[in-house]
């Protein structure tokens, strides 16, 4: 169900309480349509739910390999989710010839711009050296998408 921010959280009382304190501020009442959602979600059959994390699974190794094929990406293995955050800093006083990479909203910038496909600044997690980007998608996408990557930041000198 990504996207629809509708969580919740098993925790010990001390853990839970705080975590309600910033929910709190961050957020506010779910549509009706994302609780209907959660319902039929948590109501799924349990062979549904073994089939995505096959597929996100399969998803996950394929982005990991391909996108550690990218020259100047350390690339980590997600435990979790389905995010990859390589460290980009290598990228950082590259040039094109005209766009110069300062740090990871440059790079993500560039890799919107010259490859058309979108990542997430590590900046906005609080770790500027990284890229997030998502492989809740289709395998042919996801080689399209890193194939892309591969041939607009080989260009960076």
């Amino acid at each position: 169900m990504t996207g629809w921010r509708i969580g919740y959280i098993a925790a010990p009382k001390w853990i839970a309480k705080a975590c309600n304190k910033i929910q709190g501020q961050l957020t506010s009442g779910a549509s009706s349509i994302s609780q209907m959602a959660s319902v039929a979600a948590l109501n799924i059959q349990t062979n549904d739910i073994s089939e995505m994390v096959v597929a996100f699974k399969r998803r996950r190794d394929l982005v990991v390999k391909l996108t550690s094929e990218i020259e100047g990406m350390k690339v980590n293995v997600p435990e979790g989710a389905f995010y990859l955050f390589p460290e980009v800093s290598s990228f950082f006083g590259r040039s094109d010839g005209q766009v110069i990479i300062k740090d990871s909203s440059d790079l993500a910038m560039y890799i919107l711009e010259k490859a058309h496909v979108a990542t997430v600044p590590g900046s906005a997690f609080g770790s500027d050296d990284y890229l997030r980007f998502s492989y809740a998608t289709s395998d042919e996408k996801l080689k399209e998408a890193i194939a892309r990557m591969k041939k607009v930041l080989s260009q960076l000198q």
